[in-house]
This record gives C-alpha cells, sequence and structure tokens, in this order.
C-alpha cells in the first residue's frame, strides 16, 4: 500500500507550480475580481433568503440555485440511498463549506466544536453547544440523537480539511459512539486554478477565494447506513467507515490525524525565521528555495542520528531541540538531562519511558531519582553520576557508529 505523508494530504500554497496554469490565472484574474465584487453582493441576498424562509424543501432549492450563481456547484450520486431515519451522517472534511452544501441536499445540523461562537457560529450554519468538554458534548449530542423529532447531525471525523485528492486522515472514533446505525457520504471537491484550502487560513477569506473562481463543483455520494458488528470496538468501526469512503473516493486511508497537521505547521513556522535571515543575507529567488530545502535535510539527517543514539525519544521533541541548538551532541545532553521543560505533551510520556528503559550492562543505570539499583555500587552513585555515566555511553555509542576518532577523556 502507497505511504502518504502530511504534504500529501495538505496543500501549503495556494497558487499552482505550472508556469502555464500560473499564465492562465494571471490572465484570468481581471474577471475573477469583477466576479468577487458582483458575488459578494448576491451572497448577502443569499443569507437574508436563507435567514427569511423556514426549513423546507423550497428554501433549499432556491437557496442551491443561488448558490450555483455564487460559483457553488452540487451534484450528487445515489439520492435515493438516503436513510431519513439515521440520525447521524459521516462525512470526509474537505472545505470550510461542507456542511453547508450538504444541508442543501438533506436537513442536517453540524455542531460548533472550536471557533467564534455566538452570531458568526449561526452565521455560518452551525448549531452552538455550550459543554466545552469532549464528555459533556458528546453526552448532549448523544442525547440529541436519541431525541424523536430531532434533525439528523452532520459529523467530520477527520476533525481538519484536508485536499481530498490522495487519502483520509484517521477518524476520530467519538462520533461513532454517539448512535446507530451511520450513514457515510463521500465528498469529492474540484476547482480551476487555486488550491481548496491551505491550513490556518480563516473561513472568510476562503470564502472570498471561492467567489473569485469561476466555480467550484461538489460531488456527493450517498452509501448505505452501516452499523457496528458484535464485538468490534469503536475505533474499529471507525475504521471501517473510513475504509468505505476512501473506496468511494478512489483513495487511500492513512494514520494521520489533525495532532499530525499541526505539529507539521509548527515546524514549517519555525522554519520561517531561519528563511527571514536568509533573505535579508542575500539569499534570494531559486537559491534562496534552494538553500531552505538543504535546511531542512540537514536538520531530517541530523535528526535521524539522535534517534539513533536515542531510539526512544519522540522524533518531534528531536527536532524541537535541533531547531535550537542546531547541534547533535548538546541535543543528545538536552534530552538526557530532560532540559527542555516542559516539552511537547505528545512526547512526554514517550520519552519519560525510554528513560525508564534505557538501560546499560556495567554499572546498570536508572535515570528516575527515586529509582535505586539493587548493587551496592548503582545505590552510592549520584544522580549527577548517573547522568554522566549515561551521557558518556550514549557518545561512544554515537561515535562508534559513526566511525568518529575517540577522543581524549570521558
Amino acid at each position: 500500500m502507497e505511504t502518504l505523508g502530511v504534504e500529501d494530504l495538505f496543500d501549503f500554497r495556494r497558487f499552482p507550480k505550472d508556469p502555464l496554469v500560473l499564465l492562465l490565472l494571471l490572465l484570468y484574474s481581471p474577471v475573477g475580481i469583477c466576479l468577487l465584487l458582483i458575488r459578494i453582493f448576491i451572497g448577502v441576498h443569499v443569507f437574508l433568503v436563507s435567514c427569511a424562509l423556514p426549513e423546507c424543501f423550497l428554501r433549499r432549492f432556491i437557496v442551491r440555485t443561488m448558490c450555483s450563481v455564487l460559483g457553488m456547484h452540487v451534484r450528487q450520486k445515489n439520492p435515493r440511498s438516503r436513510d431519513k431515519n439515521t440520525k447521524l451522517l459521516v462525512c470526509n472534511h474537505v472545505t470550510e463549506f461542507d456542511h453547508n452544501i450538504l444541508n442543501l441536499l438533506t436537513p442536517c445540523n453540524t455542531p460548533h466544536l472550536e471557533g467564534s461562537t455566538g452570531f458568526v457560529c449561526w452565521a455560518r450554519g452551525f448549531m452552538e453547544i455550550q459543554e466545552v468538554s469532549e464528555a459533556s458534548m458528546g453526552d448532549t449530542l448523544r442525547r440529541y440523537c436519541c431525541t424523536d423529532g430531532t434533525t439528523p447531525l452532520l459529523l467530520f471525523p477527520e476533525e481538519t480539511t484536508s485536499n481530498g485528492r490522495k487519502g483520509l486522515l484517521k477518524f476520530s472514533s467519538w462520533p461513532f459512539s454517539l448512535t446507530e446505525p451511520v450513514q457515510p457520504v463521500a465528498l469529492h471537491v474540484s476547482r480551476p486554478f487555486i488550491a481548496l484550502n491551505i491550513p490556518e487560513c480563516s473561513w472568510l477569506v476562503e470564502l472570498m477565494w471561492t467567489f473569485f473562481v469561476p466555480v467550484t463543483v461538489y460531488y456527493v455520494s450517498w452509501l448505505p447506513p452501516v452499523s457496528r458488528q458484535d464485538g468490534e470496538s469503536t475505533q474499529d468501526f471507525a475504521d471501517k467507515v473510513q475504509e468505505l469512503l476512501a473506496t468511494e473516493l478512489g483513495i487511500i486511508t492513512t494514520k494521520i490525524t489533525k495532532a499530525d497537521k499541526v505539529e507539521h505547521m509548527k515546524r514549517k513556522r519555525h522554519m520561517a525565521p531561519q528563511a527571514q535571515t536568509s533573505v535579508r543575507s542575500g539569499s534570494i529567488g531559486l537559491g534562496f528555495i534552494q538553500s531552505l530545502s538543504t535546511d531542512e535535510r540537514r536538520l531530517a539527517k541530523m535528526a535521524q542520528q539522535v534517534k539513533d543514539v536515542l531510539p526512544h525519544v519522540p522524533l518531534n521533541v528531536i527536532t524541537k531541540d535541533l531547531a535550537k541548538t542546531n547541534c547533535v551532541d548538546t541535543t543528545i545532553t538536552n534530552l538526557l538531562e530532560n532540559k527542555e521543560e516542559p516539552l511537547e505533551a505528545s512526547g512526554t510520556s514517550a520519552f519519560s519511558s525510554s528513560l525508564s528503559s534505557f538501560s546499560i550492562s556495567t554499572p546498570t543505570i536508572k535515570p528516575a531519582a527515586k529509582t535505586f539499583g539493587k548493587s551496592p555500587a548503582d545505590r552510592h552513585l549520584s544522580l549527577q553520576e548517573r547522568k554522566e555515566a549515561l551521557y558518556n555511553f550514549a557518545r561512544r555509542r554515537y561515535i562508534e557508529k559513526h566511525g568518529l576518532p575517540q577522543e581524549d577523556g570521558p
């Protein structure tokens, strides 16, 4: 099976790399700006109409027609597969307006999980809930699904948007614990010239780009409802639904999560100051891009060297420290002495477990301050001596692995 990385699932630049497509976009720009201004005016009327009309088939038809004028066309496949008795719809997440598009086809509510609340939340078509903790929110949504006469829920188990071209993010399990059965909805979105979304871009900017391009087409495919089998865990059920959607879309499933996306963006933000320094020093154009790529490769190589010495330390913790020290030996020292306070939450438990499991034969060394070995010699070692012995062992292991000359002293 093909293995995808974070770079494959997200678009980190708005404009295309192809020079020909970029030229076509430049030629189209005057038309796009005119469309943007006209559609902003029409969009206000679409919002007013959707607020004035009650929820019914006529309202959805009118708003759907007006949205086509805004450049948001909706096509659906297998509409008869839609089960109106199913209280939970789950869909892959591609744009900031997926819930609005599906609401044009069938009545559904999407709870607002993060971001602005109040008027903005209501205007965007979200259902606002007051609970802040995941447990209380789950109980509230579970009661909602069990209430007769309520509108079905629409949830996005990926928990963040992706480009939707090559793979699906790993599905979170909590939406599948609310009720059964669930109906999967496969969503494919296409648009010319520019990316559908980029990370850390506000929904309002995404709306302006939607008005700018000639058309954005949403293809909605309804899959039959599915239920959890006897003895099947919630996560296994989520993985099964993820596989069904991936098969329908012609892409693959991945283990990449929203947290991986956030971590990747942190690393990219950290590289930005280095990019600015290179620009100020005169590295401009293609040479600058090549040097930035070289820095990333060098940092990855250094991180792998540290990983070889300390295999149980999470890679994100190593990379974070290397970005500050730019030195393999210093990073090894920092990680052994645990100078980085506080560590990333994702790496703290793994790093602690690595220290507790890291040992050498003579003498047996325990990194925890309150843990003492069985031998008398080990019990008399001070905490600093244990740190120094562990560091010297790791340094020798690093020197032997890379064939470096031995230094005098410890």
